[in-house]
């Protein structure tokens, strides 16, 4: 008779998300994971696999939180620019309880290079990000918002560039001036 399981999947999931978000993944240890999640070594192995499986589980947790969070947060009514600036904020004020910074970026200055499976990832979630900025775009030359003569392909790369940078940062300052800063000017871009 199978037992039931004694922890919430998704909670441990989470805190998994958080403790490879807070050390990397090469810091992470089984024994931190078995301590942060509350969840036995056999229990998390017999759920999550091992430690690269149960990585890649809490990388796309981290996607999934972020989507959420983007659409509870960006409204159908703010103009192109207030809905980028929202998802700037959303980099340098984040959710309560979780790390500075970005795991997804954090990633992929940690482990690209070594691991085809994580690069894959990492690039599939830069290039969604791209997409959406791409789309966001369009959609305000289409309500005239951005001049129709910029090239919204290579704005989409600027903004995400300079989205990227903000999130690395974000790890090592609090200076909400700094951030205003870059983000007023990457806007700027916009006029």
């Amino acid at each position: 008779m199978a037992r039931n399981k004694e922890f919430d999947e998704k909670l441990a999931l989470r805190k998994a998300m958080e403790l490879f978000w807070e050390q990397g993944y090469e810091k992470t240890s089984m024994q931190d994971l078995v301590d942060h999640m509350g969840v036995h070594r056999r229990s998390i192995y017999d759920t999550f696999g091992d430690k690269h499986t149960l990585f890649m589980r809490a990388l796309s947790h981290f996607v999934e939180v972020m989507e959420m969070r983007m659409k509870n947060e960006v409204k159908a009514d703010l103009t192109v620019k207030q809905t980028i600036r929202k998802i700037f904020e959303m980099v340098i004020d984040p959710e309560e309880n979780l790390p500075k910074g970005c795991l997804a970026v954090n990633t992929a200055v940690e482990l690209s290079l070594l691991d085809e499976e994580v690069a894959k990832k990492i690039k599939e979630i830069f290039i969604n990000t791209e997409a959406l900025l791409f789309d966001l775009l369009k959609h305000g030359q289409e309500k005239g918002e951005i001049p129709k003569h910029y090239n919204i392909k290579g704005l989409s790369q600027f903004i995400h560039n300079s989205l990227v940078g903000v999130r690395v940062l974000a790890k090592t300052t609090n200076d909400k001036e700094k951030f205003e800063a870059i983000i007023d000017l990457t806007l700027s871009t916009l006029d």
